[in-house]
């Protein structure tokens, strides 16, 4: 398999899959801010993104590239993250910071969500030792295409404001910003579909 060939996860590539995520988010702005210990973000991170992005493996929408090098994680219209299971992870093993501002920030986020049937992107990753390699180009030039046939929007947060060129590159306007007291930046994205 090239790195930029696009392949739908099964349930046997979750776990590989999960693991790419984990080293993707390790030095992320936002998971520095709910688990600035690394223990405890190593113990934490995969429970939670399961409950952020998991039912893509049940819809079959999980993709990822490589020798899982990189993955994205993409919930089709109607279909919300867990929410319930993100915030108990979140009130069990983040800073208490966290704990308290955590939950007004994912309110934020969820005023952003378009109202109208949408893609959402709750994760995409790629492993720090294949960055620069074109591996998210194609994780998203895959996502793009499909909602471009099916003409629907997509929608998105960056959690670094260091993609949001990546995901501009590939049609995605800003939104604006969602800061809550301390809490680090996160950049809400749309893209409506070409046509």
């Amino acid at each position: 398999m090239t790195l930029q060939e696009v392949k739908v996860a099964g349930q046997e590539d979750e776990s590989a899959i999960m693991d790419v995520l984990k080293l993707a988010f390790a030095a992320d702005p936002v998971s520095l801010w709910i688990w600035p210990e690394p223990h405890r973000y190593h113990s934490s991170v995969k429970s939670f993104a399961k409950a952020y992005g998991g039912k893509a493996f049940s819809n079959k929408t999980a993709y990822f590239v490589g020798n899982y090098s990189g993955a994205a994680l993409w919930l089709p219209p109607n279909v919300n993250p867990d929410v319930d299971t993100m915030m108990e992870i979140l009130q069990r093993t983040g800073s208490e910071e966290a704990k308290r501002i955590g939950p007004e920030v994912f309110e934020k986020m969820g005023n952003f969500h378009p109202n109208e049937p949408h893609w959402y992107l709750p994760l995409l990753g790629v492993d720090p030792l294949y960055h620069g390699k074109g591996a998210g180009t194609a994780l998203m030039k895959h996502a793009t295409a499909a909602f471009d046939k099916e003409n629907i929007l997509a929608y998105l947060e960056s959690s670094n404001e260091r993609n949001i060129s990546l995901y501009k590159r590939h049609g995605f306007e800003s939104l604006g910003i969602i800061q809550e007291n301390t809490s680090p930046y996160i950049f809400p994205m749309i893209r409506q579909p070409k046509t």
